[in-house]
């Protein structure tokens, strides 16, 4: 009863090896004795997610001027005027 045991536990343990070296657990507790890479790369997905921001903000920027555009040229009574007037303020400041 003691080796089926003994065996059980082995073939456990083997499973658990096996997982482990699957998950790369080695190269993890590898980067984390490693502060100056971690730095580096925190410090370049930033710098990824600030150009992502700013292009992405840039090409919404332009969709909503050209929409913008796009209503005041329909001579809307109310809402085109405000809005040529948002128009007139960005096209001064784009100069």
């Amino acid at each position: 009863m003691k080796k089926v045991y003994k065996d059980d536990l082995e073939k456990k343990l083997q499973d658990f090896i096996l997982q482990l070296e699957r998950m790369n657990l080695n190269y993890y507790v590898e980067y984390l004795k490693n502060p100056k890479k971690i730095i580096w790369q925190n410090f370049l997905s930033g710098v990824a997610r600030g150009f992502g921001t700013a292009f992405g903000f840039s090409i919404l920027g332009a969709l909503l001027l050209y929409i913008l555009n796009s209503v005041v040229k329909y001579n809307l009574p109310v809402i085109g005027r405000y809005i040529a007037e948002i128009l007139k303020f960005v096209k001064f400041y784009m100069r």
